[in-house]
């Protein structure tokens, strides 16, 4: 009897201790790929735009950084070989990694689904986001396709979470954060931050992509509304 209480006593004591904070990102910079020429790499516009946003926005000395000073990102995420053309110039500039739950084009090999790919090395890289304790209070720039940022057919259809607005939480912020990433759209950022210890955004915020004269070929378009890139400009 004495050592049975003991047991409970020490069960008790046990689930009364403060649970570990949750090791989170300080803050994720969501973007989507360049403009494509084909399912291996980026047209020329898409290049451009990754000059363009290493100059502007996201590389070290960049005119309009969304980095604040004495920031920088710890890495820069991507998924497809046109994310990684899209990042690569940015990472370069800070000398940080560029980390790739990548998937590649393999059209016609039996048994491979890209749709199933693009689910799974999504969910393998929010879950490492959000659980690895070496990106705990940091700043993360996640370069993604953009079904996989946010699609509400997606969402419906996945037996698991399958996109970052679902996986990262987004989708606590109801109606602040859109269901469907614009597919006219290459041009914005989706800039999220967490409190300490906390999974759930502590804020969310858009950012439209604007380039000086350098970069005025790069489609600037308004959500959801058309880039007006002609067929040839040489991009799908």
């Amino acid at each position: 009897m004495v050592a049975r209480t003991l047991l409970c006593a020490i069960g008790i004591a046990l689930f009364a201790q403060p649970q570990p904070a949750a090791a989170v990102p300080k803050e994720i910079i969501i973007l989507r790929h360049g403009e494509k020429k084909n399912p291996f790499e980026l047209c020329d516009v898409g290049v451009q735009r990754s000059l363009a946003l290493r100059a502007t926005y996201l590389g070290q000395g960049a005119a309009d950084s969304l980095f604040a000073p004495g920031e920088s990102p710890a890495a820069f995420f991507v998924i497809t070989l046109h994310t990684l053309g899209l990042a690569s110039p940015s990472a370069a500039s800070w000398k940080v990694p560029v980390v790739a739950y990548s998937i590649v084009p393999l059209k016609g090999v039996a048994g491979y689904d890209e749709e199933t790919e693009l689910d799974e090395r999504t969910r393998e890289a929010a879950s490492e986001l959000m659980t690895n304790p070496i990106w705990d209070g940091k700043i993360v720039v996640m370069v993604w396709e953009h079904k996989h940022i946010a699609n509400a057919k997606i969402e419906k259809r996945s037996p698991n979470p399958a996109t970052l607005r679902d996986l990262l939480n987004l989708s606590a912020l109801g109606k602040t954060v859109p269901k469907t990433w614009s597919g006219t759209n290459y041009d914005y950022f989706w800039i999220v931050r967490y409190h300490k210890g906390s999974t759930t955004p502590a804020s969310f915020k858009v950012v439209k992509q604007v380039f000086g004269p350098a970069f005025s070929n790069v489609p600037q378009n308004d959500w959801e509304t058309p880039d007006g890139l002609t067929p040839d400009s040489g991009c799908e």
